[in-house]
């Protein structure tokens, strides 16, 4: 069954912490289960038998939507896209697709749908060979309103640019691929990837990249809806740094054991970073959560 669980700022205010009464805010929940097929304000307890159908790639966009441009401009919205098992694995046999599904494969080309650009890991890059964002029919009527790019273009961070420039991702995209290093990145490796046409940005006084720097030169060339997928590495540190506005969170129905990563790692935070449920959907025991930070 597909079910969205929505929470609202008026959902919000009837949750135990608001109102005291956990019983009226249990009822209240219960209340707003809607399945994909139902209409608007009929409940799954009330209405007639729910059709089970899939989201389309409008629902989905709409649950998913960035927020509006504040009356001085559009600020920087950093979002990620993460899986995880039930015993907290992001990934299995190195790589997240065999802990995916058909709905967070939707999902996750709609987030790369409403984005302005992907930043990834180059040990990501490497690992789930990663290929240039496509240009997709479904979204060129919302991205061109948007004043968008046909796609999104995708933003590598990476210190020691031990990357080959001669995949797709760097020489055939549709639109130029980003590096993000810091300052003292090898000038040969620099040279080689501005020759292959990738555009190099430095966000980092070091080797390194400064998150919150990053995500300032990004909005700087306009890109202000951005999307991370990971890996685990880079989003601990987008953790750390503050700057992380949103987790869009697929929790999948399996369990791996072993030592797989998490989807965040690096050192531990001083003090653990409270984000609030927005949405959840739920689809054949998957959970697609999304969390705002408080």
């Amino acid at each position: 069954m597909r079910r969205l669980f929505p929470v609202t700022e008026e959902t919000a205010a009837r949750t135990p912490e608001a109102t005291g009464d956990a019983k009226a805010a249990g009822d209240a929940k219960a209340a707003e289960v809607r399945t994909s097929g139902e209409s608007e304000g009929l409940s799954a307890a009330g209405g007639p038998d729910p059709v089970d159908r899939e989201w389309s790639l409008d629902e989905l966009a709409a649950a998913y939507a960035y927020p509006e441009p504040a009356p001085g401009g559009r600020e920087p919205w950093l979002r990620a896209n993460m899986v995880s098992t039930l015993d907290g694995a992001a990934q299995h046999g190195g790589r997240s697709q065999p802990i995916s599904s058909d709905a967070d494969m939707r999902i996750f080309g709609t987030l790369r749908g409403l984005a302005d650009v992907v930043i990834v890991g180059a040990e990501t890059v490497r690992q789930e060979g990663y290929r240039p964002a496509r240009a997709r029919e479904a979204f060129a009527q919302a991205r061109r309103a948007a004043g968008q790019t046909p796609a999104p273009a995708v933003a590598v961070v990476s210190a020691s640019l031990d990357l080959d420039f001669s995949l797709p991702l760097f020489s055939a995209p549709s639109v130029p691929t980003i590096l993000l290093t810091g300052a003292a990145a090898a000038p040969d490796r620099v040279a080689t990837a501005e020759k292959a046409g990738v555009r190099v940005v430095v966000a980092g006084d070091g080797m390194g990249v400064d998150p919150a720097r990053a995500v300032r030169a990004l909005a700087d060339l306009g890109l202000t809806r951005l999307l991370s997928e990971g890996g685990p590495r880079l989003l601990g540190q987008l953790i750390a740094a503050e700057v992380l506005d949103e987790l869009c969170l697929t929790v999948a129905p399996m369990l791996t054991a072993g030592d797989a990563q998490r989807i965040a790692g690096g050192p531990s935070v001083p003090v653990p970073k409270r984000f609030a449920l927005a949405s959840l959907l739920e689809e054949a025991g998957f959970l697609f959560g999304r969390y705002r930070r408080t």
